[in-house]
């Protein structure tokens, strides 16, 4: 039952126990060192990181104060701060005149309070309701401080009543509430349904409450959660889908102001983007494609085209890059759908939005919308093919690629031009898969190139198009007055691309080599080019190869290394051909 307090406006008399008289002065203490913090804190308000250290002595004098007389119990007058009868004040401040307005009576400083406790505190008395901020009341409420406690003491006014009549009603208001809060019904949410048909019969003659305390069992932690978790459902899963429904009904009975329609949905689509429910904002949108088909009057058609370009502004895009930018999305399909259904000229936003994704799977996922795009406009994508990030090039070149343009094995060309070796090598590989005249003629080019690397990738990848052409162009360059300078592990990517052909001229290249016998002056070189011979007949892995290094094997009258060589790639032709091998081969 709550009952109604008058304030005492007068002071009790001085206080003459000594151990009374110390607890008024340790309080005191405690009142002057906040009030100097707060005056410091005034001086560097811009300063937030100092205010800890500005209340630290005020927190030291409170601890001091609790831990010997326990809890500080201060009464608030309009003027200061009461402590068993004393002020705590001893100079003019309006700092309690903010909590006596907002009907604050009684502050509770119990023992174990923390600094950023008490800085909270401060922060709050110091605030300016007038100026905009939440009253003190509801700003202690927010906060939720758990060791300071405050008790309210509210005044009921009514015209025509005394003081026993108001409290008769007071009874009549506390009486209900508590009926409404005790039930045994599964419907704990019965007390919240709160109507004015409730008040009309319960509360006759009530005109106005303003607060009151309500005693009673505390909900329990299991039932707060629960709740929590119903009303998480109740707003994300069902109360949108429901206004989303009701719009659509209200369409269906005819709208003329078609642009309160484009903020309406604007506004939906904000409000969509944040809860990251894509999955709504397609069947929006699928909807509104429904209906246009059957408008006659095709004001739904510019709806659906302002929803679809709004849809790609931006910010908005951004916001959806933010969803990506480092957590795997629990929906990708919905995102897709997005995604695909956004105007061309998204394009620029989503390219930069791209630049932001750290997660690869996240990146296919935007690449994979973006190849639409880029076969009706490759311009966007072909520019940045010249950017000096690696990871940009090759989401670059995979939409181009994805996109199936006819002229993305020339766009590729620019690519042969980076800096970055990587990046040409992975470019190398995706233009391989073209089987394209053009293609070949990039691959073809790339071994003039000045990294050795790209030059075997491009030896190794020349029998994959036209074996005879790249017969001709491998005996070219092994012929050539260079080759024998170039490395000898470039040198054997050559000859094992030579051998893949599994041409009948390069099988008897390799055995016109084998047959060269060496003399005092050319014993290395003729060695080096035998071992090049069992590499490329190593590489061509057939069976006329396959007998080729069988016969050399047996060929005592070659170098031990070159019979090494042989037996291993005999070897490993047999396991590739024949699928085993005898124990010990392999040794």
């Amino acid at each position: 039952m709550a009952q109604v307090q008058t304030d005492s406006a007068a002071a009790a008399a001085p206080v003459a126990d000594p151990a009374a008289q110390e607890r008024v002065e340790s309080a005191r203490n405690f009142a002057f060192q906040l009030l100097k913090g707060i005056k410091q804190i005034g001086m560097y308000r811009h300063n937030e990181a100092k205010f800890p250290e500005f209340l630290t002595r005020a927190h030291e004098a409170l601890r001091a104060h609790t831990d010997k007389h326990g809890p500080l119990y201060i009464k608030v007058e309009q003027q200061n701060f009461m402590f068993q009868g004393e002020p705590l004040f001893t100079e003019d401040t309006p700092l309690p005149y903010k909590f006596f307005r907002d009907g604050i009576r009684q502050l509770i400083l119990r023992a174990g309070l923390q600094l950023e406790e008490l800085v909270t505190f401060t922060l709050i008395a110091l605030s300016e309701p007038e100026r905009g901020a939440e009253d003190v009341l509801s700003q202690l409420w927010r906060s939720g401080l758990e060791h300071l406690e405050y008790v309210v003491v509210e005044g009921f006014r009514m015209d025509e009543m005394g003081e026993q009549e108001v409290e008769v009603e007071v009874d009549r208001v506390v009486g209900y509430l508590y009926s409404r809060l005790k039930t045994s019904s599964d419907d704990f949410l019965r007390f919240a349904r709160l109507n004015t048909e409730d008040l009309d019969s319960k509360l006759d003659g009530v005109e106005q409450m303003r607060g009151l305390v309500v005693a009673g069992n505390y909900a329990s932690d299991d039932l707060k959660s629960r709740l929590q978790r119903e009303i998480s459902e109740e707003e994300g899963s069902r109360l949108f889908p429901k206004l989303v429904s009701a719009i659509f009904l209200v369409i269906e009975g005819g709208v003329d102001d078609m642009e309160l329609l484009e903020e309406v949905f604007v506004q939906l689509l904000d409000a969509m983007l944040i809860q990251d429910d894509f999955g709504t904002i397609n069947q929006m949108l699928l909807k509104l494609k429904a209906m246009a088909q059957r408008d006659t009057t095709h004001h739904l058609d510019r709806l659906v085209s302002y929803f679809t370009l709004k849809m790609g502004d931006e910010q908005r895009v951004i916001r959806m890059a933010e969803t990506l930018k480092t957590t795997r999305p629990k929906n990708p399909v919905d995102i897709t759908r997005y995604l695909q259904a956004l105007d061309p000229s998204a394009v620029f936003a989503l390219l930069n939005a791209l630049e932001t994704i750290e997660i690869s799977e996240n990146r296919m996922l935007m690449c994979d919308a973006l190849a639409r795009f880029a076969q009706d406009t490759p311009h966007p994508f072909v520019q940045r093919l010249e950017s000096e990030r690696p990871q940009t090039v090759r989401d670059m070149v995979y939409i181009l690629e994805k996109s199936n343009h006819p002229d993305r094995v020339k766009m590729f060309g620019l690519v042969m031009l980076n800096k970055n070796l990587a990046v040409k090598l992975e470019v190398m590989n995706i233009i391989a898969r073209g089987r394209t005249p053009e293609a070949r003629k990039l691959i073809t080019e790339a071994l003039n190139d000045a990294a050795p690397q790209v030059r075997i990738l491009a030896a190794r990848l020349l029998p994959e198009f036209d074996r005879d052409k790249a017969y001709v162009d491998l005996v070219r360059m092994i012929r050539d007055a260079g080759f024998d300078k170039k490395a000898f592990e470039e040198r054997t990517a050559y000859y094992v691309a030579l051998g893949a052909t599994a041409l009948p001229g390069a099988v008897s290249l390799m055995l016109q080599t084998l047959a060269v016998k060496p003399t005092l002056l050319n014993k290395k070189k003729v060695l080096e080019d035998k071992l090049l011979a069992v590499a490329g007949l190593a590489g061509a892995c057939s069976i006329p190869s396959f007998k080729a290094l069988q016969g050399v094997v047996e060929d005592k009258a070659q170098p031990v290394e070159v019979l090494t060589a042989a037996r291993k790639a005999m070897y490993q032709t047999k396991k590739t051909l024949f699928g085993e091998t005898t124990p010990g081969e392999e040794a």
